[in-house]
């Protein structure tokens, strides 16, 4: 059986490499480290078809080395220990293992020892965040490297490598039908190389809108994550929310999942609930990081639930700008003011009476000092907003400590 295009289309060279930039560039640690001849263990983070395995590959390749490939998943410790034995025999191997982060505790249990004698050399990949996902005594042991979704130039560049090397330049691609899969390829090569060798099985030459519509008739015809229209929609979606407007943010959050950019709505639904929603209700911020969690591990579809419950919710919560108002009140104050923190509040005064300093035991006096340089001891950069919300409580609290003055006459506040 002939293997598939993306398995036939892996890079066996650095030049081959599309993608990563920041990683095979010049400037490039990876690259860096193939041209001095160097290899050591590592962890291969990001999204999927980002190309992870297929780099891992290439470099072990570039590398002469001789490696061995492993699913954290579908593997088995017999499989593993035959792959250990083999390393002993020849001095060492690579081992690239997919889905690193689902690696049981008996697997790192082998695992380990030979990571410390360098027995083994570990490229490991995951779509999971290392510092969460990756057992610490693992990631102690390797270098994390990510990877960043291939842009849709990237994709543009892997689907002609595939019509010169893997078709031959049998087929041709129109500039719209190119475009297309980029755009629902959502940075994935994998998925790109997939749909477009399917659609070559529905034409003789050409390949146009018209014969990937007819392969996969739900694909996208829309979004370009890169335009214009995608990044509209974001801004329609926040304005909805931020209006209140619960049946428009639903209707933008369904234009949205329809890209399959998980990653772009989680980013703008945690800046919703700072920015709009903020004190008004600081307790749904947690909920958004649930929501967001739940929907990472379920996936699209089922994720759109969790997603739907939370922006239901962020709609219909009262709002308020006032944390993002003050912190800009006060960032344009010091961009055009510089003042000196008072001697008392530095953390090691220098010449100071001891009864002017200021004292950690003294609790009940805290609430009384100036806190602010003198030149701007009355400024304001707090105002509450939504008297109709949790922000009540915090400006009855601001209210209440207005009634007692501040000073920066700590030797006297002692006294008192």
């Amino acid at each position: 059986m002939k293997q598939p295009l993306a398995y036939q289309l892996r890079p066996q060279t650095l030049d081959d490499i599309i993608g990563q930039q920041h990683l095979f560039s010049q400037d490039g640690i990876l690259y860096k480290m193939i041209k001095q001849d160097k290899l050591f263990s590592m962890i291969f983070y990001g999204p999927p078809g980002s190309g992870k395995t297929t780099a891992a590959m290439a470099i072990a390749t570039i590398l002469e080395s001789p490696y061995r490939l492993f699913n954290a998943v579908t593997g088995n410790k017999k499989e593993l220990d035959g792959i250990y034995l083999e390393a002993k025999l020849t001095n060492g191997l690579v081992l690239i293992m997919d889905e690193v982060h689902r690696l049981n505790k008996d697997k790192q249990d082998t695992l380990l020892p030979h990571l410390e004698d360098g027995l083994i050399t570990l490229i490991g990949a995951t779509t999971a965040n290392p510092l969460f996902a990756i057992n610490p005594a693992i990631r102690s042991r390797t270098h994390l490297m990510e990877f960043k979704p291939l842009t849709n130039v990237n994709i543009y560049q892997i689907i002609d490598r595939a019509l010169s090397l893997g078709f031959n330049h049998q087929y041709t691609i129109t500039q719209e039908a190119k475009e297309l899969i980029a755009n629902n390829a959502n940075g994935d090569a994998r998925y790109a190389l997939n749909l477009l060798e399917l659609t070559t099985l529905n034409t003789n030459q050409e390949i146009t809108i018209d014969t990937i519509k007819q392969v996969s008739p739900k694909i996208n015809l829309t979004y370009d994550k890169d335009g214009d229209n995608f990044y509209d929609t974001l801004s329609a979606f926040q304005k909805s929310i931020r209006g209140s407007d619960v049946d428009a943010a639903l209707y933008y959050l369904a234009k949205l999942i329809t890209v399959n950019d998980l990653i772009s709505i989680e980013r703008r639904l945690l800046v919703i609930a700072y920015e709009d929603i903020g004190l008004a209700n600081p307790a749904l911020v947690s909920r958004v990081l649930n929501a967001i969690e739940s929907a990472k591990r379920v996936g699209l579809p089922e994720g759109r639930i969790p997603l739907a419950n939370i922006v239901i919710e962020l709609a219909l919560s009262p709002k308020s700008k006032s944390a993002e108002h003050a912190i800009d009140k006060a960032l344009h104050h010091i961009q055009h003011n510089a003042h000196q923190t008072p001697d008392y509040l530095r953390l090691t005064p220098v010449n100071m009476d001891p009864n002017d300093k200021y004292d950690y035991q003294a609790s009940h006096l805290w609430h009384k000092i100036q806190y602010l340089p003198n030149e701007i001891k009355d400024i304001t950069f707090y105002t509450p907003e939504n008297l109709n919300s949790h922000e009540k409580t915090l400006n009855d609290n601001l209210e209440t400590l207005k009634k007692y003055p501040r000073t920066n006459q700590l030797g006297k506040l002692k006294q008192q």
